[in-house]
């Protein structure tokens, strides 16, 4: 090699190890996923200027890619853009975990036309890596269009493979930071938020409520003689039936709704934007579907599950956690020492 190549060489190992440098001292310093991100397709930017550069994600539930960050031509256009897994050069580099380079990607059959089509550019070459976690592909790093020469190279592979590594760690530490955060709010038994996370939520929600002026309502719920279940057939079936009864709740409210195991066999509901006379045709509706259910049939059980309701509404009944609260609890008391297994609203008593 001659001189003035090793130079040139030597030049280029300091500006990767200073690209490697930067992004280190993003994981190092902090744990906002999305800045991290940021920092690695910004120093793939620097060190290859592409015409377009994105970072797609794996959607696990339909199995799809999209786009987390795009940056460049067309680039607006791929926010609600989706391949299925194999579509594309992204799609194949996702499904199989080797890198691609392709120097003119009509020529591809891989490559997919209606990316293009959509946003109105004219991709000629490409290099996609995928980013690799411990046990699956996450997503993949793809460079459109290198600047100023025809084609990327076979050297720019290693470099963002080394970037997509980066990429990877801080996507398993935001998962991970995500399952921490998501074990600390959440009840074991029935997968319901807990009551360490009512206390946060309510707190948020009297915040939103007062101002912009909406009501919300608060319901507390209570299984009728479950003590008896526990004690006839164990706390196996005792546990499994509060796990039904939370996957109940959960699966008959909005998306906007809260559902949270308060403590034993109590749970509470938060209706957000929802008055206390409206929220009594939802809470009607669960009652009426947890006496529709028969659990444990196949065991040859039946066993019948009824529960006494009691529905506080702010700013109606109180202002303040802990009053909408007891407010709610005192009321679902109200059917719990009478007839159970009916709903009484705070203030109103028992409503048919």
């Amino acid at each position: 090699m001659e001189p003035h190549e090793e130079i040139a060489e030597l030049k280029r190992q300091i500006e990767r190890l200073s690209v490697f440098h930067e992004i280190g001292k993003a994981l190092a310093s902090t744990i906002d996923l999305q800045k991290i991100l940021q920092t690695v397709m910004e120093k793939i930017s620097d060190h290859l200027q592409p015409d377009t550069w994105s970072l797609l994600m794996i959607d696990e539930a339909s199995n799809e890619l999209y786009f987390e960050i795009a940056i460049g031509a067309g680039a607006d256009k791929l926010k609600d853009v989706r391949l299925k897994m194999g579509e594309g050069i992204a799609g194949w580099v996702a499904q199989h975990g080797e890198p691609v380079l392709i120097e003119d990607a009509k020529r591809d059959p891989r490559f997919a036309q209606r990316v293009d089509e959509i946003t109105q550019m004219d991709t000629r070459s490409v290099v996609c890596v995928p980013i690799k976690g411990k046990e699956k592909i996450l997503g993949v790093i793809e460079i459109v269009n290198c600047l100023g020469r025809e084609s990327f190279s076979r050297s720019d592979i290693p470099v963002l493979k080394s970037l997509a590594d980066y990429a990877a760690i801080a996507l398993e530490n935001a998962r991970y930071i995500q399952r921490i955060h998501e074990l600390t709010i959440t009840d074991d038994c029935t997968a319901l938020y807990n009551a360490r996370h009512l206390n946060f939520v309510l707190d948020a929600e009297i915040y939103r409520s007062t101002r912009y002026g909406y009501e919300f309502s608060v319901i507390f719920l209570d299984l009728d003689h479950f003590k008896q279940v526990n004690d006839t057939h164990g706390h196996i079936y005792g546990s499994k039936l509060l796990w039904m009864i939370g996957d109940i709740i959960k699966g008959h409210l909005r998306l906007i709704d809260y559902a949270f195991r308060y403590g034993g066999d109590e749970f509470v509901i938060l209706l957000p934007q929802t008055s206390k006379e409206n929220s009594l045709q939802v809470v009607r509706r669960l009652k009426t579907l947890l006496n529709s259910k028969t659990f444990f049939a196949d065991e040859g059980l039946n066993i019948k599950v009824t529960a006494s309701f009691g529905v506080a509404g702010f700013p109606q009944d109180a202002r303040t956690r802990r009053e909408l609260l007891r407010m709610a609890d005192e009321a679902m008391y109200t059917v719990k020492n009478t007839t159970r297994d009916s709903i009484a609203l705070a203030g109103e008593g028992i409503r048919p």
